[in-house]
């Protein structure tokens, strides 16, 4: 299937006259000199129009505004702001944590589109234009150094999930009297992206890994990656939690053995999280105890392990998994058989709705219940 076009058109260079311009619909609009904060604050409210569908006025227009009007705090403003606090809360153990890098990628669209613009002119059509760049993507994108480098479009689900992100920053710009709470207010209306009634695409849902195609990307992998999904589908651990393993924190004076996590991802909501290592997960775990009690017993990276699967996977030309499935597999298997409290404990969940994202299997009761009244 070929690649899907660019709805939304870029800001390229008319290099016979040095101007920014945007084709669209087999018409040229020029924005000013290009590479000026001029030219890409017009590119924003070109781009906010067509994505809205709204009428398309001259770009070169001058704007209107009042004398002696105070714009306030610029998009780029906020970002800078809003970056000062991330760089110090989404930090793990002297580490920064996912969010930064997903704060940096939906962020770098809201200022290439709109970093100049006054933040309190920027509205619902201004963020919807920001997500309809995040849904088309942008063949056309470049680094910081300018160099070529595509973005694809992004999934409807990680759409959503961004554009909360942005209405974070404009969060943390009202909290400290930067902006108007007015602004968030609009950008609120904004409702989110619905499955099937939009452009943006769907990832496949994760679901339990079948045995079969278990055992078929263990026969493709070493012996450490092996024994990792051995204990993953034993446990239902994250695959973060058991690369943080060291001798020093599993607790062996019990038939079970136990593991309680000092780091993990529920860790700033207050929660605890404690592993069990069973008979079969126990003789694993003996082969990578070690003399250092603070050596990490599986080395290796959660990206290196992953890898290693998808590759194996690919190898044997099987739907692709990753290791988070395990956990699905996990949660589907305990619960078939010992029930959802069962599931939620062992999975560490605080809710059991949170037990049934990862493991309900209803189908398979409704199947039993109709072969039995039906």
């Amino acid at each position: 299937m070929g690649r899907a076009r660019n709805v939304l058109p870029s800001y390229s260079l008319h290099k016979p006259t040095g101007r920014a311009r945007v084709r669209y619909l087999g018409h040229d609009y020029y924005l000013g000199e290009y590479g000026t904060d001029e030219s890409r604050r017009k590119y924003g409210e070109l781009i906010s129009r067509i994505s809205s569908n709204l009428p398309i006025v001259d770009p070169m227009a001058k704007p209107k505004a009042a004398d002696g009007d105070d714009p306030g705090p610029s998009i780029n403003e906020l970002c800078i702001s809003f970056w000062t606090h991330a760089e110090k809360h989404y930090v793990k153990k002297g580490k920064e944590t996912s969010e930064i890098h997903c704060y940096h990628s939906c962020l770098r669209i809201l200022r290439e589109l709109y970093g100049m613009l006054p933040a309190k002119d920027f509205g619902p059509l201004a963020l919807k234009a920001v997500r309809a760049k995040m849904v088309s993507g942008d063949p056309n994108a470049k680094d910081s150094e300018g160099k070529p480098k595509p973005r694809k479009p992004w999934a409807r689900t990680n759409v959503n999930v961004m554009v909360g992100r942005i209405r974070r920053v404009f969060k943390h710009a009202v909290e400290n009297e930067m902006i108007d709470a007015s602004v968030l207010a609009r950008l609120q209306a904004v409702a989110p992206l619905l499955a099937g009634r939009t452009e943006a695409h769907d990832n496949a849902p994760r679901h339990a890994v079948d045995q079969d195609k278990i055992d078929t990307v263990r026969e493709r992998v070493r012996p450490l990656v092996k024994d990792l999904i051995d204990i993953q589908v034993l446990t239902g651990a994250r695959s973060g939690e058991l690369l943080m393993l060291t001798t020093r924190v599993i607790d062996r004076t019990g038939e079970v053995w136990r593991a309680e996590l000092v780091d993990h991802k529920c860790v700033h909501h207050g929660q605890s999280r404690v592993l069990h290592f069973g008979p079969q997960a126990k003789l694993i775990l003996t082969k990578y105890l070690s003399a250092d009690q603070d050596k990490p017993l599986f080395e290796m990276t959660r990206t290196a392990y992953c890898r290693a699967i998808t590759r194996a996977c690919e190898t044997a030309g099987i739907e692709r998994w990753t290791p988070h499935w395990l956990r699905h597999t996990f949660c589907t298997r305990v619960r078939e058989q010992y029930g959802i409290e069962a599931a939620q404990a062992l999975a560490g969940h605080t809710t059991s709705e949170m037990t049934d994202h990862y493991s309900s299997k209803m189908d398979k009761l409704a199947r039993l219940t109709a072969a039995a009244v039906g």
